[in-house]
């Protein structure tokens, strides 16, 4: 016999049915509570609903656990490589050898843009924020691509998503350059995925570029450590844009508009920010002492899903420090970065609030180390984010039960009136 809870509503009771998962809470089943009841249930921001049944990422904020497809994100984070947990995301394993050899090939082969599409960006501002570039460049793929937008194809749909994962960096780093008034650089197919992108950002005509690898390495782990997370709000975007049947590129950038939100991708941005309005490591003090007078907030510190630590800033902080030790920078700023964590790990209030540094307090710390502006830092969040959310819109166009999404509300406005001409108005 199925679980079910009974909600009885004046002298009328509903049996809703409750939904297992391999894990996690148990979800009661509202789906025919309208229909039977006349009620609907109210939840602002969704955060007591489960919006779709999904495969790809499991999340227990409480005991900070977050897995991909069942693995653990700090084994994907130091084991793996950002292509390899793409197409673990996609396909729900990890690939044989032969699998991983076809695949980094389709997505190194892809990373080309179509030449026309560089004076696409010739129409932005100099000073544009690369997020307006990307949120544009990304929903203007659609015109240069359009052979794979038939969401009802499996083959169309799996071009897509692979030409998202492969384009991606090529528009980022384009964004990037063009701000910076450099050139725009052609991306080479011996290079690995990252390396191809540090390459594109920083490489300039007038001398050879040579990679380093303790920076590939941390860039493929700051791709991996973004690389999905749950039904969050860019995610929710993504699939409730495809919900209506649009294509991938449109959903995409809808999600890169979302992720733009200082509430959501720009964390590592504030975070950095209030390093900045710190300035030096005399006045941490008073900062912490403001915080704890509730003047203002502790950015990068503390979050709202995982309630105890979250399990990706272990390995960014030891990233984190890999690449200050590899470029042997003495910024300031990043040296009261490193002293606020330290009296926020040691600090009793802190502490008993469980505020400890998130990945987006070291992320912000590793980026600016690596050379890019806090302008940069959500466009690769989004670059990151992009397998997961094309993951997220596949698996809901292979999900039978798929329908367009259609959230109700609790109307508090005018009932119904008549209407007045505007002369007796009074």
């Amino acid at each position: 016999m199925t679980d079910k809870a009974t909600l009885t509503i004046g002298d009328k009771s509903y049996d809703l049915p409750i939904l297992k998962g391999s894990t996690g809470p148990d979800v009661v089943d509202v789906r025919k509570f309208y229909g039977d009841s006349d009620h609907f249930t109210f939840d602002p921001g969704f955060t007591s609903t489960a919006s779709c049944e999904s495969k790809i990422t499991y999340i227990d904020g409480d005991a900070g656990i977050l897995l991909h497809r069942g693995y653990p994100i700090g084994q994907l984070a130091e084991e793996s490589s950002f292509l390899e947990v793409c197409h673990l995301l996609l396909n729900g394993e990890l690939p044989t050898a032969d699998e991983f050899t076809l695949f980094e090939r389709n997505i190194t082969y892809h990373t080309m843009l179509h030449a026309q599409f560089d004076t696409f960006f010739q129409g932005f501002r100099r000073d544009a924020h690369p997020m307006a570039v990307m949120t544009g460049a990304v929903g203007a793929l659609s015109a240069f691509y359009s052979d794979s937008l038939n969401v009802d194809d499996p083959k169309q749909r799996e071009i897509s998503a692979h030409r998202l994962i492969a384009k991606m960096p090529t528009i980022a780093a384009r964004a990037f350059q063009y701000s910076q008034g450099r050139p725009f650089v052609t991306p080479r197919n011996e290079l690995s995925y990252s390396e191809n992108f540090l390459r594109m950002c920083f490489s300039v005509p007038a001398e050879d570029w040579v990679p380093n690898p303790v920076l590939t390495r941390a860039m493929d782990r700051i791709f991996i450590l973004h690389a999905d997370h749950e039904q969050n709000a860019s995610t929710s975007t993504v699939r409730l844009a495809g919900s209506s049947g649009a294509h991938p590129f449109a959903c995409i950038a809808a999600g890169i508009a979302c992720l733009w939100g200082p509430s959501h991708g720009g964390a590592n941005q504030e975070a950095l920010e209030m390093l900045e309005e710190i300035g030096t490591v005399e006045n941490i003090p008073a900062y912490v002492q403001g915080v704890k007078d509730r003047k203002y907030k502790l950015m990068g510190f503390g979050h709202r899903v995982y309630k105890n630590f979250d399990p990706r800033a272990k390995v960014m902080q030891n990233t984190c420090y890999e690449v200050l030790e590899q470029l042997g920078i003495n910024d300031p700023l990043l040296q009261v970065a490193m002293e606020l964590e330290k009296v926020a790990l040691s600090d009793q209030y802190f502490i008993d609030r469980k505020l400890y540094p998130n990945i987006d307090f070291y992320s912000g710390i590793t980026l600016r180390a690596m050379g890019f502006p806090k302008e940069m830092f959500t466009v690769l969040f989004a670059l990151a984010r992009t397998v997961g959310w094309i993951s997220q819109w596949k698996e809901m166009f292979e999900d039978p039960s798929r329908k367009i999404g259609r959230p109700r509300q609790l109307y508090t406005g005018a009932t119904q009136r008549d209407y007045l001409a505007v002369e007796k108005r009074g």
